[in-house]
């Protein structure tokens, strides 16, 4: 296995702010934010502003660690070896510093200003991605993802909590959703980049149980995702924007989990563009689907 260089040249801001993994960290923002909104109760924009401010450092500080202890790793991966620890810009001691500064930081900030539940559930949230799915769960299990999802779920039951300062069963279920959509959602990504995991020794599922399987797991899940998102609305939770919203959703999500599983490739076909389709489209699906739920809420 590759390993990350030792003698790193000097990181900048820009390092810093990558190994929070913007792009994962816009859809925690995104989907903390919502469940914040999506709440009965109303804070002052202050602590609005607070509360999902942690939530973002928090997850920034998980992202860090997770980089910090998997520097080996993405220095093996074509996907991943350009990141800060292993593209030589950064040693690990300050990645783990970070990490660390940012994820106690955020913990403290919430039971302060907002309240103590919150900051309880942010702290899991940290060691659930940091400790339980990056140092547990990834390099020993292919169900990896199925439980590990759990890590991305927590920022709407998060903003909730933020909110109310208690835990109903709304905010349960769009824990829930998230929870049910990670599976699929990664596994796509994984179809087209198993063999990077493969590498380094990853146990993803296409690599452990192989393609035919992840497919039929993708459809299986995309099949459940799509009652479990319309629960809000049955239960009296939401409107009628998001129940509609959340049927045409899942529905083409399902769509295109069916077209990825009930697909065979040839030897001469590896371009892999349903997969990839469904890759973007899982993204698109979750920003539209809470976007319909904050809409719901305020028309």
């Amino acid at each position: 296995m590759a390993t990350a260089p030792t003698i790193p040249i000097p990181a900048d801001w820009r390092d810093f702010y990558a190994l929070t993994k913007p792009r994962v960290m816009s859809l925690v923002i995104f989907t903390g934010l919502c469940g914040l909104i999506a709440a009965p109760v109303r804070i002052p924009l202050i602590l609005a502003f607070t509360a999902i401010l942690c939530i973002a450092l928090g997850a920034g500080g998980a992202a860090a660690l997770n980089m910090w202890w998997e520097a080996d790793i993405d220095a093996g991966m074509k996907r991943t070896k350009d990141r800060p620890i292993p593209g030589g810009r950064m040693n690990r001691t300050a990645a783990r510093d970070f990490g660390i500064v940012l994820s106690v930081g955020s913990v403290l900030i919430m039971g302060l200003a907002i309240n103590v539940l919150s900051a309880a559930i942010l702290a899991l949230s940290i060691i659930y991605y940091a400790v339980v799915y990056t140092i547990w769960l990834k390099p020993r299990t292919p169900q990896n993802i199925v439980i590990g999802g759990g890590a991305g779920a927590f920022p709407p039951l998060i903003g909730w909590v933020a909110a109310t300062g208690d835990i109903t069963l709304m905010p349960v279920l769009l824990f829930a959703i998230i929870f049910m959509w990670t599976p699929p959602h990664f596994w796509a990504l994984a179809l087209f980049v198993q063999s990077d995991y493969a590498k380094v020794g990853i146990p993803m599922l296409p690599v452990v149980a192989g393609e035919v399987a992840t497919r039929n797991q993708i459809m299986i899940y995309s099949a459940l995702l799509l009652p479990l998102s319309v629960l809000p609305w049955w239960i009296g939770g939401t409107g009628a924007i998001y129940g509609i919203s959340a049927i045409v959703l899942s529905s083409l999500f399902l769509a295109l989990s069916i077209r990825v599983g009930l697909r065979r490739r040839t030897g001469t076909d590896d371009t892999m563009k349903p997969e990839k389709q469904l890759f973007g489209w899982s993204i698109i699906y979750l920003f539209a689907l809470f976007g319909a739920l904050v809409a719901d809420r305020l028309i």
